[in-house]
């Protein structure tokens, strides 16, 4: 079986991520290199070994959460289906099973909220994992005064935690947000709908999904 940690030993795979990052730093865009596409595969891993799914699709979550934004490369708009058609190739260069290579194509082409759906478990974890990822290490931007929205939310967000609890009912994203650099409205008015598809994803997995923000209950 093809493994994560041989797509991070892999120098096609990082470079393709690393460029991919490059088009989207020239953008504008917040940070979507290593530091992301690792936590989203160990959010996505978390995720599905909590609710104890088989171990082959645990590791089957981390891949695609691995290479989920290698689309980027090609062009940000449509970059989940690109990025689907990249990690085909891939993994099928590498011997990866049929079924498994098309476990993980169905959920990188289902990420983006735009045209995402969670249409198994795989990608119902791959879709919370990536857009749950709203932290201040993302921003680049080194100059504050010249922030925009999507700077100055994920700036404010000093803690985000994902957790389900023990009776695997709720799924919890739990930020801690200085409203000194950002309001919690303006939150919402950016990623409501990664939001709405972080609840659908979360009833695939049988889950409810709250949204928490400074120990306030939201959604």
């Amino acid at each position: 079986m093809v493994t994560l940690e041989q797509l991070r030993r892999n120098d096609a795979v990082c470079t393709y991520i690393r460029k991919a990052d490059e088009s989207l730093c020239a953008l504008g865009y917040t940070e979507h290199s290593f530091a992301h596409v690792t936590r989203v595969a160990e959010v996505a891993g978390y995720i599905l070994e909590t609710l104890e799914h088989d171990p082959h699709d645990v590791e089957l979550v981390k891949i695609a959460g691995y290479l989920h934004d290698i689309g980027n490369l090609v062009n940000r708009v449509d970059h989940s289906q690109s990025g689907a058609v990249m990690a085909f190739r891939i993994l099928t260069e590498l011997g990866m099973d049929a079924d498994d290579v098309a476990t993980v194509v169905t959920a990188i082409g289902n990420h983006d909220e735009g045209t995402g759906v969670p249409v198994n478990p795989v990608a119902a974890a791959l879709i919370i994992a990536d857009k749950t990822d709203v932290r201040r290490t993302r921003v680049r931007n080194p100059d504050i005064t010249a922030f925009d929205m999507h700077d100055r939310v994920n700036y404010s967000v000093e803690k985000s935690l994902v957790r389900i609890n023990r009776s695997h009912s709720l799924l919890k994203l739990k930020l801690s947000v200085d409203t000194r650099f950002s309001s919690v409205m303006d939150y919402f008015e950016i990623f409501m709908n990664r939001m709405i598809l972080c609840r659908k994803a979360a009833a695939k997995l049988g889950l409810e999904f709250r949204l928490i923000i400074n120990e306030q209950q939201l959604i």
